[in-house]
């Protein structure tokens, strides 16, 4: 088990969190796909480690703390991806996340919410992990999800 592999058993241990499956495409396209030594990944959706959606609309169905969770876990799927397609020791800086929130009506704090993926993405992978970022707040998303990102970065 490498250093990386490590961070991130523990890492999910301390969110109570747990590596989901590598998700599988559900139409005709790639969840990954790989240009020169960027890796550009499809969207994300807040799915637990039992393939369970987290769904609803923050400001809504769910709070600022229960969407921040499930970024969590959209950036564990995003993660989980990259350790099946690519590994862990293949991972390079992460370049660029954009965050999709189901939003309610005069709901603003996107930003919070993507701030738990964020943050889990700086946990498991140090500076590698720091990135760009973009939150935007949507009337609805596939299946319902609280959130869907995306993510590319850049592999070694």
């Amino acid at each position: 088990m490498s250093a990386l592999d490590e961070t991130l058993e523990k890492v999910c241990g301390r969110w109570g969190l747990k590596m989901p499956p590598a998700p599988k495409p559900v139409g005709a396209y790639r969840p990954l796909l790989v240009s020169g030594d960027l890796a550009f990944l499809s969207g994300q959706i807040s799915k637990d480690a039992q393939n369970r959606v987290i769904a609803g609309r923050l400001g809504a169905d769910l709070s600022v703390e229960e969407g921040k969770q499930a970024a969590r876990w959209a950036a564990l799927q995003a993660v989980s991806l990259i350790h099946s397609e690519i590994g862990m020791e293949r991972t390079g800086q992460i370049l660029r996340l954009v965050g999709y929130v189901q939003s309610a009506d005069k709901f603003y704090s996107q930003s919070d919410v993507m701030n738990g993926a964020s943050e889990l993405l700086v946990e498991i992978l140090g500076e590698k992990g720091v990135h760009a970022r973009t939150s935007v707040g949507v009337a609805s998303l596939p299946l319902n999800a609280a959130v869907e990102l995306e993510l590319t970065l850049r592999i070694q």
